[in-house]
């Protein structure tokens, strides 16, 4: 007679017991990994803009000045004009040949069809300008149409901006003559509401303008008075996650090739304060502030090159200093928790 045989198995209940303790310990594990996510994440968004700042001070070494920011959002960057004050592209236009993208900046060079090649522009994509934290480095749905550029149905955008100060400028920029005409146009403001000539553009710029890369603004070194240290150069923009795909943001909409506009500049004046991602309602607050999709702040890279984050509670007056290059007010170590205040004051 052949002994029995002994079989091994679980039964239905050992089985679920089984499932249960693997779906726990998923469930505990889970939020960890996704923190670890997106801490790496975070680290890649702030070394996109730590390059972003080293290639803002090559520009400086090399011209004197900060990049210009170009005419407005009914311009895109053109090879054949001048980095200065004649580019209607603006700050990430001017800065391509410092991260080793001339051939991108060379798009439509010497072309008898530059209005369609620089449609190709508008449409290459460049992930050191997309935090992955908020969406894909990938073309996007964009609406704008350019004066001197065909309007591809995807464009490429950015999620950082600009230091434009506290004093808000921006609109379509100049009329189509100024192709062929700078400086004497007519330019079209949307934010002051105002039609201006290029002298009445300058002059703006001299009394109002405080930032570091806005409107037809040559920023050098010694015009950051309160310090590069404390002034913001570029921070990631606020963009209202239902936007994020869409292309149907104002602020949102175009290429980031394009000049001055919401959609490559921010502003840090009154009501204006840096802002968490989030579905909000149709405003033009919500457009025109710094923000981004961290839980923790935003960063932001200073005229000297070093990345800072930004915490979302950051008290509203030492904001606005911080993006205010000639107010006069320079801080102590402002995330000490120690007492801060002016030190000095300029003329």
């Amino acid at each position: 007679m052949k002994p029995l045989r002994r079989t091994f198995g679980f039964t239905l209940i050992e089985l679920l017991v089984v499932v249960a303790i693997i779906g726990l310990i998923m469930a505990l594990l889970l939020p960890a990994v996704q923190r670890a996510r997106e801490a790496a994440r975070r680290t890649i968004c702030k070394n996109n803009l730590k390059q972003i700042g080293n290639a803002c001070t090559a520009h400086v070494e090399k011209h004197g000045y900060y990049p210009s920011n170009g005419w407005g959002s009914k311009w895109v960057g053109d090879p054949d004009k001048t980095m200065g004050l004649e580019q209607p592209g603006g700050w990430i236009y001017n800065i391509l040949p410092f991260l080793g993208l001339d051939v991108v900046q060379d798009i439509g060079a010497g072309s008898s069809s530059k209005y369609d090649d620089l449609a190709e522009l508008k449409s290459y994509v460049i992930p050191l300008f997309h935090c992955s934290s908020r969406r894909k480095a990938v073309t996007y749905p964009g609406s704008e149409s350019s004066y001197n550029s065909a309007t591809p149905a995807l464009v490429a955008k950015t999620d950082y901006a600009g230091n434009g100060g506290t004093s808000v400028a921006y609109g379509p920029g100049p009329n189509i003559s100024c192709q062929g005409s700078f400086p004497n146009c007519t330019w079209y403001m949307t934010e002051p509401d105002a039609v201006w000539n290029y002298d009445q553009v300058k002059g703006n710029v001299r009394t109002n303008f405080n930032g570091v890369l806005g409107l037809m603004a040559q920023v050098r070194p010694a015009h950051i008075y309160d310090g590069a240290d404390r002034t913001f150069l570029v921070g990631e923009k606020f963009v209202n996650p239902k936007k994020y795909k869409k292309g149907d943001d104002t602020s949102d909409n175009n290429t980031m090739f394009q000049g001055n506009d919401a959609d490559i500049t921010r502003w840090c004046g009154s009501g204006l304060h840096v802002m968490h991602d989030y579905n909000s309602p149709v405003s033009d607050l919500n457009s025109l502030r710094f923000g981004s999709p961290h839980s923790a702040g935003t960063f932001f890279v200073f005229c000297d090159g070093h990345v800072q984050l930004i915490d979302y509670g950051i008290d509203a007056v030492i904001y606005a200093n911080l993006a205010n290059r000639k107010d006069g007010a320079v801080f102590g170590d402002l995330w000490s928790g120690q007492d801060v205040g002016p030190t000095r004051t300029y003329e």
